[in-house]
């Protein structure tokens, strides 16, 4: 923009809004311009809308209506009032402004009622408002023709990128001039491009196969002489491509994950020669996800969701999972570990030792031997006919071990005793902590020592007697200085946390914990923030921030982790400090974007841990639990882990047997030169995710569902396939089959057990109270497994339903199927099985064009339709008036943004028997875009509460570009609009934690009610913990 001297983001919405952005010097994203480009009469564009801006910075223009340019003027004073400007080309494919003309030019390619490729250009009159006839055009281009490449001065010009031919344009400069240059090519549709050079003699384009080429102009300074493109080598399917600088570029993708490569001057690999990229990095991508499956592959009632992802050779199953899994390298079986830590031997070592392992009345030493290999040892000095307290090294090439019966300084090398500190007579120690020059003890009846390390001695301090018993205490150092602590933290039998200063132990502050007595408490630093954490004895955490000089708190929050005691213990992962929750729920505690966040361990009880960084287990943990000790290393400290199973071709639909261990899942290759693809059922092993067995279908045949069942009376567990067979001239199958396959035990091959013709697409297909129910084009049909004559199962047609126009989705609860149609929204089926009747019992008479359904309860049901809108009906059985009865009202609407292709019942986290949220049931969905969504019903009080709270964040969160998100979140399709109700915005409550502490407590005033900020923080915690 001129005048501007940083850069500026334009971007519309789907409901013809208009932003423009910039990132101001704190580097928060700030909003310059926002408005409203919608108009009251207009068919809305066909290929989608179409955003461009002047290269000279005067206009911008987008196509939102077919036969309709919208431009806005702008200048260095900034935008002004647009105007409509009549176009009257309405297939319009690709629009572009020209580069150095005296008035605002446009190109245009689109297409006649022939669907044959034209480019038109105009100039644009700003004070007529109409167009005026442009510097060329050119007639009859390549069939496949769908994008525009305006090239700089003084070239000029514009490229028109086709399917097998690529063509220079530009205005005549003589009679016989060529304007015209264009190369043939091998046939391919180009979605992305990205110019290399600033003068436009280089071009980076990608087409749908993610083969990367480069088109170069060759020119002679004043006109192109001729076109090459180069093949460059392989990368995602591209949706955008970005050349940034020193040959790396951006390339991100809708269809696969986006990556961030180079391109180098010879092949990356000599196997293949004709690559020329280097992943320099990737960014996962779970879109599009085609269908999922919530599975249990740990067995540790742990969900995971596996997915079809991606489009293409980019298609793959993504194995999802919540938590922190952690990879067993050694076992010992230890009953009894009371306590645990690793010692170095000497302070120059990189590595530890010993573990030292605490157990009622004793204390025995493991050590890393010459083998590498854990073997008990002896350290002289210790006394080993104790329970250790605690241990660790100490400044000096030391080591401390604190018993009931004292400290004992020792050599780290040797294990000599330097010397040891008695508690006095009559008490013994009961609690203590450390940092590598200080120890603080309790030794009972509220009696506190703070000790030194002096050299080789222990020098005790200071002195502190309260009048109740300490139940935890810690002095880890905060800031710089990694020795010496200035801050020290004991938690009371009297629910009380206090700070004391250092090391005079003089009383800063206290803090009132409610009824539950703290367990453990620990200073800790996240992203150079400066934390106080202590855990109670019921499974819940409070967390504060602290200033690390003063003892100050603030920011105080309350969460549950857990059910029983938690302790908390620091360890490093990849360098960055992180906190280990011990408890029946293990979590790690770490920071992203200044915000804690918390992740399940993927392990059952976990009673005592500590960090065990040793040459044969480098960044390890040891965990004990009731059954013995564990070392191991831990995934990356993250939310989600995503691990990805490249398919070669597209996955289209899968299902889960855990009886037989495997995954089913269909797939199609890329079409052949012919046109016909290759669809096949994969058998795929669920621990190694390896093909093991393969299903080829017929010709034009393509499988349009699967699920895993057992049929009626018989033990056996079957997979079920539903097929369509798809003949090109056929405007809607009239056939299909359904195979009923059996996985045989230590085989893992598919065996047809049965097979059976239909009259049309098996759309959808599940299993239905030891029966089989599908959706077959507008018809439901329920099968019956039923012995034959030679004693083989098949399956028979029973009760059906028909007048619907595509069957495409169901969903069973009792009695009942929930039926969801390509158009008629959500039909309510009943089968009586006395009769042998399936009936039609409620609909929606509302028209949505359905992408998946569900069922939330018995009366409610959830449906998703193509315009990105989220709805529930509900069941009105206990209307008086039949007419109310057949009616399915709508009771929630939600505008989700995104189009949903699969529900499925489950989570992705491990939920506590005695935990509130583990009595919300909940639903997974996967998006168009990669989203994976939770659903969660909430009783009618708490939705109440969180619906005022979503009114107070909505006022108190800003929108970017000034957007409304009521108006977002509000239903809207082209035969309905209307306001979001009966859902809550989980992304928007749980925001909540991210506000600053004045911006709570006036979200908090305007709750009312007696809310404070530490109860919400609480309820916006757990609510998270939903996934």
């Amino acid at each position: 923009m001129q005048g501007e001297k940083k850069d500026l983001l334009f971007f519309t919405t789907e409901r013809y809004k208009f932003c423009v952005l910039y990132w101001d010097a704190e580097n928060n994203l700030q909003t310059r311009a926002s408005g409203d480009l919608a108009d009251r009469t207009g068919r809305p564009v066909e290929h989608g809308q179409i955003g461009i801006i002047d290269p000279d910075c005067r206009v911008l223009g987008v196509q939102m209506y077919d036969g309709l340019l919208k431009i806005i003027p702008m200048d260095s004073m900034g935008f002004h009032e647009a105007c409509n400007i009549r176009v009257d080309e309405l297939q319009v494919l690709s629009m572009e402004f020209l580069y150095d003309c005296h008035r605002p030019t446009v190109a245009l390619l689109y297409h006649d009622n022939k669907d044959v490729r034209h480019l038109r250009t105009y100039e644009i009159s700003l004070k007529d408002k109409e167009f005026v006839e442009g510097p060329f055009s050119q007639s009859n281009l390549d069939p496949g023709a769908s994008m525009l490449i305006p090239v700089p001065g003084p070239q000029g010009g514009v490229v028109v990128i086709g399917e097998s031919v690529i063509a220079y344009v530009r205005k005549k400069r003589s009679a016989d001039d060529q304007a015209v240059k264009s190369i043939q090519i091998n046939a391919t549709i180009i979605k992305a491009v990205g110019r290399v050079d600033p003068d436009g003699s280089r071009y980076l384009l990608g087409d749908t196969l993610g083969n990367l080429h480069m088109l170069v102009l060759s020119h002679d300074s004043q006109r192109v002489v001729g076109l090459k493109l180069e093949a460059l080598g392989r990368i995602s399917a591209p949706s955008t491509i970005s050349y940034l600088d020193s040959g790396v570029i951006f390339v991100g993708s809708l269809y696969g994950d986006s990556q961030l490569i180079r391109l180098q001057a010879e092949a990356v690999d000599p196997a293949q020669p004709s690559n020329f990229v280097e992943v320099m990095d990737v960014w996962t991508n779970l879109g599009p996800i085609i269908d999922l499956a919530v599975v249990d592959l740990e067995r540790q009632g742990q969900g995971q969701v596996v997915t079809c992802s991606g489009k293409g050779p980019d298609s793959s199953l993504r194995i999802v999972r919540n938590g922190i899994g952690m990879i067993e390298q050694a076992a010992v079986e230890l009953a009894g570990i009371k306590g645990i830590w690793s010692l170095q031997k000497s302070s120059s070592d990189k590595f530890d030792t010993y573990l030292v392992l605490a157990f009622v009345g004793e204390t025995r030493i493991l050590e890393i031997n010459a083998e590498d290999e854990l073997d008990e040892a002896e350290i002289d000095g210790f006394d080993a006919e104790q329970q250790t307290l605690y241990c660790g090294n100490m400044v000096g090439d030391q080591m401390v071990q604190v018993t009931s019966a004292g400290v004992r300084l020792l050599a780290a090398q040797t294990g000599a005793l330097h010397h040891e500190w008695l508690p006095p007579s009559g008490l013994q120690i009961n609690l203590a902590s450390a940092s590598p020059s200080q120890l603080l003890v309790a030794t009972g009846q509220g009696n506190i020592a703070y000790l030194e390390v002096e050299g080789n001695k222990l020098k005790q301090v200071a002195h502190h007697k309260l009048e109740v018993e300490v139940a935890c205490l810690d002095l880890t150092p905060l800031g710089e200085d990694e020795e010496r602590a200035g801050l020290a933290a004991i938690g009371t039998w009297q629910q009380e946390l206090l700070l004391f200063s250092l090391p005079h132990l003089q009383p800063l502050q206290s803090e009132e914990l409610g009824e539950v007595i703290p367990r453990s408490v620990l200073f800790a630093q996240f992203e150079g923030v400066p934390y106080l954490l202590c855990a109670l004895g019921d499974g819940h955490l409070f967390t504060f921030h602290i200033n690390a000089q003063t003892g100050e708190l603030s920011e105080r929050k309350k969460l549950s982790l857990g059910s029983k005691p938690i302790t908390l213990k620091t360890f490093q992962s990849n360098g960055v400090d992180h906190v280990f929750a011990v408890s029946d729920r293990p979590t790690v505690i770490y920071s992203s974007n200044k915000k804690l966040l918390y992740s399940n361990v993927n392990e059952n009880e976990v009673n005592v841990m500590t960090s065990f960084n040793s040459a044969s287990f480098p960044d390890s943990l040891a965990i004990a639990k009731e059954s013995g000790l564990t070392i191991g290393s831990i995934d990356e400290i993250q939310k989600l882990h995503i691990r990805a199973v490249p398919m070669g071709e597209q996955a289209r639909r899968l299902a889960h047997q855990d009886s037989s261990h495997t995954f089913l899942v269909t797939t199609s290759s890329e079409p052949s030169s012919s046109g016909i693809s290759q669809e096949q059922v994969r058998l795929i092993d669920d621990q190694t995710f390896e093909t093991v067995d393969v299903l080829p279908l017929h010709r034009h045949e393509m499988a349009c569902s699967c699920t895993s069942l057992t049929l009626a009376d018989d033990p056996n567990p079957y997979y079920v396939v539903g097929t369509a067979y798809a003949i090109p001239d056929e405007q809607e199958p009239t056939k299909g089959r359904i195979l009923v396959l059996e996985t045989k035990p230590q085989q893992n091959k598919l065996h047809v057990v049965c097979e059976k013709e239909t009259r049309g697409a098996v759309y959808t297909i599940t299993g239905f109270q030891g029966k089989l129910i599908a959706g077959i084009n507008s018809r439901v049909q329920l099968y019956d497994w039923q012995l034959q004559k030679d004693s083989s199962r098949g399956l028979v047609a029973g009760a059906g339903q028909s007048g619907l126009v595509l069957a495409l989705y169901l969903a069973c609860r009792g009695d009942f199927i929930v039926v969801g149609d390509l158009m008629k929204s959500i039909y309510l089926l009943m089968y009586k099985p006395e009769e042998g009747v399936l009936e039609i019992r409620a609909k929606d008479f509302h028209s949505n064009y359905m992408t998946a359904v569900d069922i939330l309860d018995d009366d409610t049901y959830l449906g998703a339709e193509i315009s990105y809108n989220l709805f529930t009906v509900h069941k009105n059985s206990d209307a008086a008036a039949d007419e109310d009865r057949n009616r399915l009202e709508v009771v929630g609407e939600y505008h989700l943004g995104d189009m949903v292709n699969r529900f499925q019942h489950g989570s992705l986290v491990m939920q506590l028997p005695d935990n509130e949220t583990a009595q919300i049931p909940t639903l997974l969905f996967g998006t168009i875009l990669g989203i994976i969504g939770v659903i969660a019903s909430i009783p009618r009080e708490q939705y109440e509460f969180l619906a005022r709270l979503q009114d107070c964040m909505r006022q108190a969160v800003n929108g970017v570009g000034g957007l409304s998100h009521e108006e977002w979140r509000s239903f809207s399709s082209e035969r309905k609009k209307g306001e979001c109700k009966n859902f809550i915005d989980g992304d928007l409550i749980e925001q909540f934690s991210d506000l600053k502490r004045d911006t709570m407590q006036w979200v908090v005033d305007r709750m009312g009610d007696g809310v404070t900020i530490e109860e919400l923080s609480k309820t916006v915690e757990e609510l998270s913990r939903l996934h």
